[in-house]
């Protein structure tokens, strides 16, 4: 049975009216605190990571992309905290494992910094420390600014290392009696 045109464009018309009316319902939070829904999108546009490297004592808390690129500026404040206290060496860390380091950081719902143990580290560094222990790999990715030593003070050890091997993008080593977890950006692995 066919509905006479006047009905039908009545419930049109209805459904027009109460669609708008929702429509500025949902739009009247935003206008009215523009600086809410601005940090919304702000957020959604950052990544942020924050350090605290135990060896130098120095801390760090900074964005590092943002409106869809790293910030130059920030990733030389990374690399600098990050950099191999024993000679002062700076080098450039690789941006996935920033990423890495902030999916993570985000996974975990942690709110403090990274407590940095080692993170770039300088061939005669790594060669140093190759020779007095077996865990150091004379390849490591640690000198090519691609891995990174870590704990979080608010999340426990068991539940950050099985959130790197969660994550699955490159090696995760478990140091229970060190206190730490090492993710890095080379091929997936597990020790």
């Amino acid at each position: 049975m066919t509905k006479p045109a006047g009905r039908r464009s009545t419930v049109t018309r209805r459904h027009f009216l109460a669609w708008g009316s929702a429509g500025v319902a949902l739009a009247l939070p935003a206008l009215a605190m523009p600086h809410i829904a601005n940090a919304a999108t702000l957020a959604a546009n950052q990544r942020k990571l924050a350090f605290a490297n135990l060896h130098t004592g120095e801390t760090l808390k900074t964005v590092y992309w943002e409106a869809g690129d790293y910030v130059p500026g920030a990733l030389g404040e990374i690399n600098h905290i990050l950099r191999d206290f024993r000679t002062n060496d700076v080098h450039p860390i690789d941006a996935k494992l920033l990423d890495l380091l902030n999916t993570l950081h985000q996974k975990l719902a942690s709110k403090v910094p990274f407590s940095v143990i080692s993170g770039y580290r300088s061939p005669k560094t790594n060669a140093v420390l190759a020779e007095a222990s077996n865990g150091v790999a004379k390849h490591s990715l640690h000198m090519e600014g691609q891995a990174i030593d870590i704990h979080l003070e608010d999340v426990a050890l068991t539940d950050l290392h099985r959130g790197a091997l969660a994550l699955k993008r490159g090696g995760v080593g478990y140091y229970p009696a060190s206190d730490f977890v090492h993710v890095d950006v080379g091929r997936v692995r597990t020790w």
